[in-house]
């Protein structure tokens, strides 16, 4: 390089020129020539490009041959020896030193020398060529002005994007100064034109940090006002706003506003109207526009950064804009004139038609509080007058309705083609400021101090326009123009009215407190349904396109039905006149339109696919009310479940009718017929899917039999992770929990293959681990008993055989496969398969199968706990597979000495969890009569102190002291009335007379409630209500059943089960008789033959539905507890229950495939009690405990399972005695409906501990198990309704103080006014 030929000159001045224009806007950027070489300097650490520059490149290169023979001898200097600096830190000394050397080298100072002279003659040839460019540009200038004195400078300057786009060149103060006197608008038009070419070369900074400012700045606006200067100054002003902050941009801002202001006072222009048009290339317009552009490029940028700043700044920005936009409607105000006048907010909408600055103006809270105290106190116009260009083109539409032209056909022309235009017509601006205007009262709409400016007084109005008025205009906007054009459906529909009016409809739906000031009112529902019920009545609609007016005021419908506040609306308030002055429902209307529709009863339009649209989204309204339980009940009446199961078997054997296209033929017309029909068959499958969403919808959806379609459509949804419809925030994992509570909904989800690909993923999960991947570092070793990645496929197992008819229809006479070889890669299939696998591993063939033997068998022992805790489901499990005694084989094994007879258990993680299981499984009673071990150790010296066993019977320490049973306690009064009232002959009186006494012993002293006067008043009682006409709902038991036929009567295995278990229960409570075993057999055949007389003949598949109950009769082994063994008392009380409506909800086996119900139901099997009381539950827990109502859903399980298994099993293992026999007795005497109000209120109660385990994602774990840890017992107490569960430490409390608080109505679940009687009313609909 020291002889620098001309070839390498020109290179290095074309990479260093490459260089400056690379960094050019950091340069210009800089306020002073010193920061600009502080950037150059520290560029490296800056610009994460440095080392792709080219002239970056070339240095490199030359270092490298002027100095690598340098280091490399001298690194071979310095490593020479032992290598001492070969790695380590040692390394960067040995980079240091040969650094150091380096540069102390004569090599070093030559190389600097040259290179530091060369680029001195490349930068001095680089200035010279710039000041020769700079002249000759000057000269051009010049000449090209004294040729064109007069022209007109079209340079559109504010498109530029970068405002480094001339020479760049450093000015000084002095040159400022100058620039500033020859811009005084004094000197002749062709100085100050130089001028301005000069100062848009400055930096900006320099500029506007210059002494001589703020004259240099009234210099430049009077400029903006001539045209052949107006160009440049915007030029400058560009450049300025892109590099300077808000306290000198918001000068030049306001400035510009100033500008405008006084051309439009000074011009005067005239709103175009009939055939005139606006032209905006015209000077007087375009000049304007222009800076109208660069002020609202300014406002959608301004927002990222002012908030850095003083609000002043920000204020004195905004009050500029809104006085600029509000001055001509002053003015017009004060001083009104025949013509319409052009004004700023017309441009403004033109260049920005969706006012994105208002939006971004409003969105950030810091200047939104700005603009609405603007508003309110000083520029309130603004509002008028969009609210007044809303009402405008509302009533335009009407005048226009049966025109060709109308003012929509201005938007469709505006968005025509991709053609930059110049011309406008009236129509098209009105339009566009109507845009515009909407824009920006939607953006008020959605903010609550935006909505308080409102109601506002317009003028030709009587009455303030207020929130529901304008949401009335805006639907009538969408009446009259309810399809978008077709021609660009990218751009122009989003643009009509119908879809501004949409999204505008949407926004508030999606808000509740928006959806509730201006959604929630009779105006807009009259007039969201007013279309509906002209139609209903058969009168004629003026609608231009009927069908596209309806499907969007369906859309809107559902939505609106999707909140809380809108459905209640639908459902309670009686806001719509139907004919002769009727008032009805909004539901009750949407759903008789929705069957006319399918029923193909009104006028629709000739096209099928059309007409469907429009069913469908009247469908999707009714989806929104039916999928809650409270909408369910309104919509049952109209039996839509069978309309739209009609319509869909009918269009299911239709789309199986459509003809194969054959070559040669026009296969164009069959093939989007069967899409369409595809399309609509899918639509009607989805909408009966939705009935599943609730208990007693499930019911409906069974019946209709095409539950196994449905859930075969969810799953494969469901396997595609899709959301269940538009307005619902979860996905199928609750409507899958909701099915599968039932016989025939589990049957389904295993014939679709859901219960398969469950296993499967559950298998992948806990076996196969992820997926073949580069391992950068090792798995963490769980420390979970569950692994977070398998932990949801066990809550899926768990909510999939929750109930026991479920376990009982997937694991009936199914026997595990207990093969003598499995291989590693054979994976389960079947729930059998994966007991087989993970629960029943009693075997080395199946441990050796397993690549994590301890975590997969402690994953199927956790599954194997929570599945015990439904009693039905333990019984079907023990009498099939024997669960207890491989559970006590497996201890047996894990022994210390295997050699020896009495050798210690080993205490590792499945012993306790197998010790947890069998204590669990052999105990009965609640929390207060049984103690769980732990599943964790403690620390200490004895990590576990509870004590293992491996055979029968269990250590003492786990039973707790039997509760006190005061047989012989009395109160006087109650005694007196049953023993005086045998003969009397007013019923009523006496039953509320009994009621009465029940509720003060409950209240004052529920502790003689017990024992022999419980049982006496629970006769009483039972035999009063059989023996009344009024209240024997079914017909009274006629049954005596022969000896020999009771003798030769067969209990299942699981029956006997239950009975050993009921005799366990009844010694411990010491209520029984050594020879009670006898008489509980005795009594359970009499049971057996009594109900096996009451059942229908089915047959159906479902094992349920087969060989009587699918389970024990919990309700016949309390009642024989509760009467101390007598079995003739036991059968005689049975017997007189049988009659009452009581008996089919809180006794199970009464009522299954009953003839007392319909056949349909009696086949169905779903028992009474999920689709009437579990309903009922979940309505009420929704209306008063809406906490839990959503923790439910979000853990995609349900409050209805919950009580299934509750009450399914009469409370046992969650009540303590006392407390199960007050839960029968409160039911009996008070009602069935009482069972209800009990489960709401024990959900009420856990509401703390419901919220906690859903967000650790142990809800349904939590609820199963409910049984404290620790060594004393604990009781929980329902602070509300009293109602007894012991879940918390050492609070002790009795479970009359539940019921006895619900009697005398004080709480429980303070049942809705509308609600309190609905059950028992339902249940006679039901059973009648």
């Amino acid at each position: 390089m020291s002889q620098l030929t001309a070839e390498d000159e020109l290179e290095l001045q074309s990479l260093l020129k490459q260089l400056l224009r690379s960094v050019s806007d950091r340069i210009s950027g800089a306020p002073s020539t010193e920061c600009a070489e502080e950037i150059l300097l520290h560029l490296e650490e800056t610009d994460k490009n440095f080392h792709n520059y080219e002239f970056v490149k070339y240095l490199r290169h030359y270092v490298e041959n002027s100095l690598g023979t340098v280091v490399e001898e001298e690194t071979k200097n310095l490593t020479r020896g032992d290598g001492q600096h070969a790695i380590g830190s040692g390394h960067d000394t040995l980079i240091h030193a040969v650094t150091r050397r380096t540069r102390e080298s004569a090599e070093y100072q030559q190389m600097m020398q040259t290179l530091k002279n060369s680029m001195i003659m490349v930068v001095e040839s680089l200035i010279n060529k710039f000041e020769e460019d700079q002249l000759r540009k000057e000269e051009m200038h010049r000449e090209k002005q004294h040729s064109q004195s007069n022209s007109q400078y079209t340079d559109n300057c504010s498109d530029s994007d970068s405002s480094f786009n001339q020479s760049y060149a450093f000015i000084r103060q002095e040159q400022l100064q100058a620039l500033a006197e020859k811009l005084d608008s004094s000197r002749p038009k062709e100085v100050r034109w130089e001028a301005l070419q000069v100062l848009c070369c400055a930096p900006p900074s320099d500029v506007l940090s210059c002494e001589s400012w703020s004259g240099l700045r009234r210099n430049l606006c009077a400029a903006l006002t001539e045209p052949d200067l107006s160009d440049n100054v915007l030029q400058f002003f560009a450049k300025s706003f892109s590099s300077s902050p808000l306290n000198v941009t918001r000068e030049i801002y306001t400035s510009l506003a100033k500008s405008v202001e006084s051309t439009f006072l000074s011009h005067k222009l005239n709103f175009p109207s009939g055939s005139a048009v606006v032209d905006i290339n015209r000077p007087e317009i375009s000049r304007p526009l222009k800076q109208i552009r660069l002020m609202n490029d300014f406002q959608k940028e301004v927002t990222t950064f002012w908030i850095r700043h003083p609000e002043k700044y920000m204020e004195e920005v905004i009050e500029s804009t809104f006085s600029l936009l509000s001055f001509h409607h002053e003015l017009g105000s004060a001083s009104p004139r025949t013509e319409k006048i052009l004004e700023p907010v017309h441009l403004l909408a033109l260049l920005d038609i969706k006012a994105t600055w208002f939006k971004k103006w409003m969105h950030g809270f810091y200047s939104r509080t700005v603009v609405l105290r603007l508003l309110e106190r000083k520029y309130k116009s603004l509002i008028v007058a969009a609210l007044q260009q809303c009402i405008h083109y509302s009533e335009s539409c009407e005048r226009f309705t049966n025109e060709s032209s109308d003012p929509q056909s201005a938007e469709q022309q505006q968005n025509a083609g991709s053609v930059q235009r110049s011309v406008y017509t009236g129509k098209e601006l009105e339009y566009v400021f109507f845009v515009h205007s909407l824009c920006v009262l939607g953006k008020l709409l959605i903010y609550t101090n935006g909505r308080k400016l409102f109601p506002v007084k317009v003028k030709n109005r009587k009455d303030p326009v207020s929130l529901t008025d304008l949401v009335v205009i805006l639907i009538n906007i969408m009446y009259q123009h309810p399809k978008p054009p077709h021609s660009d459906a990218s751009h122009t529909d989003s643009l009509s009215p119908s879809s501004l009016v949409m999204e505008l409809l949407w926004m508030l739906c999606e808000r509740t407190e928006c959806a509730a000031e201006c959604l929630h009112h009779t105006a807009v529902i009259e007039t969201l349904l007013a279309p509906v019920i002209a139609l209903l009545n058969g009168q004629q609609v003026k609608l231009k396109s009927p069908a596209a007016t309806l499907t969007l005021i369906a859309d809107v419908l559902a939505r609106i039905a999707n909140t809380d506040r809108g459905l209640a609306l639908f459902l309670y308030e009686k806001n719509l006149v139907i004919a002769h002055s009727e008032r009805t429902f909004a539901a009750h209307v949407i759903v008789q339109f929705t069957l006319k529709l399918l029923d193909k009863e009104l006028s629709s339009p000739s096209q099928s696919d059309v007409s469907h649209t429009l069913c469908g989204a009247f469908i999707f309204v009714c989806r929104q009310i039916y999928n809650t339980c409270e909408g369910l009940q309104v919509l049952r009446l109209y039996g839509l479940h069978k309309a739209v199961a009609a319509a869909w078997k009918k269009t299911s054997s239709l789309s199986e009718r459509v003809l194969t296209p054959v070559p040669g033929t026009d296969a164009g017309t069959s093939t989007q017929e069967l899409q369409n029909m595809l399309i609509w068959e899918e639509t009607l499958l989805d909408s009966l899917l939705n009935f599943a969403a609730t208990p007693k919808g499930l019911q409906l959806l069974q019946q209709t039999g095409a539950i196994n379609e449905c859930v075969s459509y969810m799953f494969s949804r469901f396997t595609k992770k899709l959301q269940v419809s538009r307005c619902e925030k979860f996905g199928y994992g609750v409507m899958v929990t909701q099915v599968a509570a039932t016989a025939p909904g589990v049957a389904a989800l295993h014939s679709s293959g859901f219960v398969r690909a469950l296993v499967l993923e559950l298998w992948s999960a806990l076996e196969c681990g992820s997926e073949d991947v580069r391992v950068v570092r090792p798995k963490p070793t769980p420390m979970e008993p569950i692994d977070r990645s398998c932990l949801k496929s066990f809550l899926s197992l768990v909510n999939l055989l929750s109930s026991s008819q479920s376990v009982w229809e997937l694991l009936g006479q199914q026997p595990l496969a207990n093969k003598s070889e499995y291989t590693l890669r054979e994976m389960p299939t079947s729930i059998p398969d994966l007991i087989d696998r993970l629960i029943a591993v009693n075997a080395d063939v199946k441990i050796h199968s397993l690549f994590h033997y301890e975590q997969s068998h402690t994953f199927g022992l956790r599954l194997l706990s929570v599945l015990c805790c439904n009693l039905d489901s333990f019984l079907l499990l023990e009498s099939q597979y024997n669960i207890c005694s491989m559970l006590l084989q497996s201890q047996r094994e894990n022994v210390s000495e295997q050699d020896a007879s009495d050798g210690e258990l080993i205490i590792d993680s499945l012993s306790v969890e197998r010790n947890h299981v069998l204590v669990r499984v052999s105990l009965v009673g609640g929390p207060s009569e049984r103690k769980l071990p732990p599943r964790a150790l403690q620390e200490g010296e004895d990590p576990y102190p509870w004590p293992m066993f491996s055979r029968y019977p269990l250590p003492h320490c786990y039973t707790c002291d039997p509760p006190t049973i005061h047989h012989n306690s009395a109160d006087p009064e109650l005694t007196t009335f049953l023993t005086s009232s045998k003969d009397t002959k007013d019923e009523e009186n006496w039953m509320e007379t009994c009621r009465r006494h029940y509720r003060r012993v409950m209240t004052t002293k529920p502790s003689i409630l017990t024992g022999k006067m419980l049982a006496d008043l629970l006769e009483k009682v039972v035999n009063h209500l059989s023996s009344c006409a009024t209240e024997c709902f079914f017909s009274p038991a006629q049954f005596k059943a022969e000896e020999k036929s009771v003798k030769s009567a067969v209990l299942s295995s699981v029956e006997q089960l239950g009975i050993n278990i009921c005799l366990r229960y009844g010694n411990y409570l010491k209520l029984l008789k050594e020879d009670a075993a006898d008489d509980l057999m005795l009594l359970m055949k009499h049971i057996k033959i009594f109900l096996s007389t009451q059942r229908v003949k089915t047959s159906s598949v479902l094992i349920t539905q087969q060989d009587g109950y699918p389970g024990h009769d919990w309700l016949a082994s309390t009642v024989f507890l509760l009467m101390c063994g007598d079995t003739e008392r036991s059968l005689r009380l049975l017997l007189s229950l049988s009659s009452l409506l009581a008996s089919a909800f809180i006794w199970p086996a009464r009522i299954h495939a009953s003839i007392h119900v319909p056949v349909a139901a009696a086949q169905s099997g779903i028992p009474p009690v999920y689709w009437c009381t579990a309903h009922y539950v979940e309505m009420l827990l929704k209306a008063e405990v809406p906490l839990v109502h959503s923790a439910f859903r979000m853990s995609g399980f349900t409050p209805s399972q919950m009580c299934l298994h509750w009450l399914t099993q009469c409370f046992w293992n969650y009540l303590d005695w006392t407390e199960i026999c007050q839960y029968v007795s409160t039911c009996v005497l008070m009602g069935p409906d009482y069972q209800v109000y009990i489960c709401v209120a024990v959900l009420k109660h856990l509401q703390p501990n419901i919220l906690q385990r859903t967000q650790s994602q142990e809800l349904q774990v939590f609820l199963k198990e409910t049984t404290n840890q620790t060594k004393a017992p604990v009781v929980c107490h329902q602070t509300d309704g009293r109602l007894l569960l012991r879940l918390q430490k050492h609070e002790v409390c009795s479970y009359h103080e539940v019921s006895g608080r619900a009697l005398v109505h004080a709480d429980v679940s303070t049942v809705n006014h509308r609600q309190s009687k609905l059950f028992v009313k339902a249940a006679h609909t039901v059973f009648t």
